[in-house]
């Protein structure tokens, strides 16, 4: 976060060396859409300075032991493609590529296939040449999965950027024009193959929502020891909002009443945590109460149902929920499980938000005659 902004980034492992200790360990390394890049939680440089940290061995690629220096790899055969060895150069070239990616910008891919585009609608010379540099311009351990093709790897990029009569990668077959014409038959069928696809995505796809999404709804657990607002707001969404809910004939204070209570095996708990004073002491007391056996098979339809009521039962707070519109709805807090609610980082599944999410849009189908 950047004055209230999220920035993104991206995460790699690197090894880190230090002055006084010989042995290197594996460290985090970040880079953000804005340029920044951070060596574990403290050290923060750009590009220039990331450059300086690989020539200096103050952080390097690979581990320690045999791997850490090895033999010269062999220049790429055409027999035998394997990706080109990660160096500092190229490593600082992806770096690069995923700031731009991260910020919007295009990327060496992107401009590769932009050349790919232009040589196939024009096959002139100054476009081949153009691709060429643009195929060069990719970090070199990455050129081989250029096209995405496991089988042919990147061999259509390279033939077409030899010119013809020279031998592919050294030890290759010479090129020919009808090499060229093959590999420019490869990419044009891929691009048939790619505009299909598009189209039958589009159909399956149909219903996905377009435009930018509408930013999410945070419902933050709160405490107010001075009594609720009287003006309502999205608190009234929380299950420990005060609003009694009629649920297969019995009357609960809240949401949490109803829950925990339906969810105990012995009727004279349920009994007990219906009447409970306050929510959380409802949950509290069915969580030491045992519980139903089909519990965990049946909790989602009766916290369903009990938000059905909810806000059937209480028009108010629907508008409140329709209010959010279509946005998301995180629901969070550290009284929940986190099978119930988002939980930043660590995870959390927020079952409650998308419940939310259906309730509302069930709200809606039925007020629009659906």
């Amino acid at each position: 976060m950047s004055d209230g902004e999220q920035i993104d980034g991206a995460w790699c492992l690197v090894w880190r060396g230090h002055d006084l200790i010989a042995q290197r360990h594996p460290e985090n390394l970040f880079v953000y859409a804005d340029g920044r890049i951070t060596l574990g939680r403290y050290e923060e440089t750009d590009l220039a300075g990331l450059e300086r940290w690989l020539a200096s061995g103050r952080i390097a690629l690979t581990g320690p032991g045999p791997s850490e220096h090895p033999a010269p790899a062999p220049a790429p055969k055409w027999t035998l493609r394997h990706p080109e060895p990660l160096t500092p150069a190229s490593f600082l070239a992806e770096v690069a590529d995923e700031i731009a990616r991260l910020a919007g910008r295009p990327t060496a891919a992107d401009r590769l296939r932009a050349a790919e585009r232009d040589y196939l609608r024009e096959a002139t010379e100054p476009h081949r040449v153009l691709l060429r540099e643009a195929y060069l311009a990719v970090p070199a351990h990455l050129r081989v999965h250029a096209l995405g093709d496991m089988d042919r790897q990147d061999r259509p990029l390279r033939i077409l950027t030899t010119d013809i009569g020279q031998a592919v990668d050294g030890d290759g077959p010479l090129v020919t024009r009808e090499m060229h014409q093959e590999a420019r038959d490869y990419f044009a069928e891929r691009d048939e193959a790619v505009r299909r696809a598009g189209e039958q995505r589009a159909v399956r796809y149909a219903d996905e929502p377009t435009g930018a999404p509408q930013p999410p709804v945070v419902l933050h657990e709160v405490v107010h020891p001075n009594g609720r607002p009287a003006e309502l707001g999205d608190f009234v969404l929380r299950n420990d909002y005060e609003a009694p809910v009629v649920h297969r004939g019995e009357t609960y204070r809240t949401v949490l009443h109803g829950y925990w209570a339906l969810s105990a095996a012995d009727p004279a708990d349920h009994d007990r945590i219906r009447a409970c004073a306050t929510a959380r002491e409802a949950q509290d007391a069915g969580g030491r109460a045992a519980r139903r056996a089909d519990w965990s098979a049946v909790r989602l339809a009766v916290m369903a149902g009990l938000l059905r009521a909810k806000f059937e039962q209480h028009p108010r707070l629907a508008e409140v929920l329709l209010a959010t519109g279509e946005a998301g709805i995180r629901y969070t807090g550290v009284s929940e499980a986190p099978f119930w609610r988002a939980d930043g980082p660590r995870g959390g599944r927020d079952w409650m938000g998308r419940l939310l999410e259906l309730v509302r849009a069930e709200l809606r189908a039925g007020g629009a005659g659906a």
